[in-house]
């Protein structure tokens, strides 16, 4: 028997705006979406986390002083892990004032855990970042602004960490759509590499910003946390047509289950080209992991 989620915790703090603030959205407060996933895998206590996708700081749309205030929302909220899921800059082209690397990065550095704070990249962290082109995507000024900040980021690496005495690995892939020639595309992530230090008998969260990593069907995680997707950026009744994977809906939006194994992809916080989304406003996202309980 599953374990029945408790009252209270994440739970109170989800928040979705309602009638037409949440029809059409292009600027202003994000929903907190919450997810609570059980897994017979899990066996320490539950785990609070909450995950930022697709910040992509754009003014007047989700500038700086945007994302300050979404800082500070998530570091009054009682979780025990942030985890910030990549495409901190802008997605070319987008109407608008785009924010620096450095700046977004700074403001995310105020963000604070009890388990830290941890980053990946986001395919336009690669793909429209100037020094990665400049350097044929062999460096990233995201990535350096992200370091310089004092935030740990996760490139085909994993970190073990200890909630309440229960050790659990969490491991971070690259992108895998970190860029694009017209005839061909380069994949960064390694799933080898990534998972190379990782014990089989302990658990393991994977961030991966794409959702179609989760299509390879690696049981070394028993929850994979995305974004990506911007949950389709619009959604007409659960048709998202504009959703940029190859497995369409499958992967678009929200807590999706497949043997055994946990996918949650937010709906992340910015606007890919058109600052405009119908029925799928930003989000803070929140997940509960907890084990299962047989009775």
């Amino acid at each position: 028997m599953t374990q029945a989620p408790p009252t209270g915790g994440l739970k109170d703090h989800e928040n979705r705006r309602r009638g037409w603030r949440r029809l059409f959205v292009s600027r202003g407060a994000p929903d907190v979406v919450h997810h609570d996933v059980s897994s017979h895998r899990w066996t320490g206590p539950p785990l609070h986390i909450a995950m930022l996708s697709d910040i992509h700081t754009t003014s007047p749309w989700n500038g700086p002083e945007h994302l300050e205030r979404v800082v500070a929302r998530v570091n009054a909220m009682p979780v025990d892990l942030v985890l910030l899921m990549g495409d901190y800059i802008a997605a070319l082209p987008t109407p608008g004032r785009f924010a620096t690397p450095e700046q977004t990065a700074g403001i995310l550095a105020q963000l604070h855990a009890p388990l830290g704070v941890y980053a990946i990249l986001g395919n336009h962290d690669w793909r429209d970042d100037d020094l990665a082109k400049r350097t044929d995507y062999k460096q990233s000024r995201a990535l350096n602004a992200l370091q310089d900040a004092g935030l740990t980021v996760l490139l085909n690496s994993a970190h073990r960490l200890n909630h309440q005495s229960a050790p659990f690995w969490l491991v971070g892939y690259d992108s895998q759509l970190g860029h694009k020639h017209w005839k061909h595309r380069t994949h960064r992530h390694d799933p080898d590499l990534a998972f190379r230090m990782v014990p089989r008998d302990e658990p393991a969260i994977l961030m991966a910003h794409e959702p179609d990593c989760f299509a390879l069907n690696n049981p070394r995680a028993l929850l994979q946390l995305s974004g990506h997707t911007h949950g389709g950026q619009a959604n007409f009744f659960g048709w998202r047509p504009l959703t940029p994977s190859e497995y369409k809906a499958r992967y678009a939006y929200g807590h999706v289950e497949e043997n055994g194994n946990h996918l949650v992809v937010s709906g992340g916080l910015g606007y890919s080209h058109v600052p405009l989304r119908i029925a799928q406003p930003p989000e803070i996202t929140l997940v509960t992991l907890r084990g299962d309980i047989a009775g």
